[in-house]
């Protein structure tokens, strides 16, 4: 989007059990992801490409997005708050306090009317100082829309674990019951791939490798879970696990656990 506005210038045992603690960055590749501009239209587009029929309020001519707003549009503004930390939050593709927030801040710094509304004078200022957001940049805490299924995900009771979309789907018959975010190994501890069954649950368990908590942890491949992390809670994609499936929202995963049996089937793909 940064990109289209400027061109238009106008516009084993469990001994062995993996402590999942986060590492660095994971390295993996930002692949571009190029936004449009909203248009004239009423219609909006929602964080995951849905479209909602509410009318946007009434605003300034030159007023690109405001509190209210949501789409992939706001979630690249968000991104570039981050580099140039003015937010820390998100990004969550909709504007709200803290964004108007951060977007007053940086404008007051540069003394520019601090509207907390993003103009088009404050959009290519910031689009000056900022690189395009990678993927992973515009979904640091997750939200990214799910894959589809693989094929061996389509029958029984199943952990779906796509590592391209970076979720998790828990499916039975083919139906998914619930989706989240997730977080892999980093470069030198990756997560197998493949297709296994959960062979142990544990509600509070602490590695005995690296001693640090893996609540909810559904074990899969030796020392392997699916956990929730604290860390992938704080600080989202910008850290990585030491093989095992890391999973951020622990009310999601609190469910989740109720429901997975020892024997389900986990399936993990790229």
């Amino acid at each position: 989007m940064g990109r289209a506005l400027a061109a238009s210038a106008a516009l084993s045992a469990l001994v062995a059990v993996c402590g999942c603690t986060a590492q660095g960055a994971d390295g993996g590749h930002h692949l571009p992801v190029r936004i449009q501009l909203p248009g004239s239209s009423t219609t909006k587009s929602g964080g995951d490409g849905k479209s909602s029929a509410t009318p946007a309020p009434a605003r300034a001519a030159n007023v690109l997005w405001a509190p209210g707003d949501s789409g992939m549009d706001v979630r690249e503004l968000q991104a570039r708050l981050r580099q140039v930390d003015w937010l820390f939050d998100g990004p969550t593709g909709t504007y709200d306090d803290l964004t108007e927030q951060a977007v007053a801040g940086f404008q007051g710094k540069r003394g520019l009317p601090k509207t907390g509304q993003t103009d088009r004078v404050t959009w290519q200022r910031l689009v000056k100082m900022t690189h395009e957001p990678g993927k992973w940049d515009l979904y640091l805490m997750g939200g990214q829309p799910a894959g589809a299924p693989d094929p061996r995900c389509l029958t029984g009771r199943v952990l779906c674990i796509d590592k391209t979309s970076r979720t998790l789907r828990w499916m039975i018959d083919g139906r998914t019951v619930s989706t989240m975010a997730v977080r892999f190994g980093a470069q030198y501890t990756p997560t197998h791939d493949g297709e296994f069954q959960v062979y142990w649950k544990a509600r509070n368990w602490v590695s005995t490798l690296y001693h640090s908590p893996m609540p909810y942890a559904m074990f899969f491949s030796g020392g392997q879970a699916v956990h929730f992390s604290y860390d992938f809670s704080m600080r989202g994609y910008a850290g990585g696990s030491h093989g095992c499936v890391n999973v951020r929202d622990e009310a999601a995963i609190s469910s989740l656990f109720a429901q997975v049996r020892t024997g389900d089937k986990v399936v993990v793909y790229k």
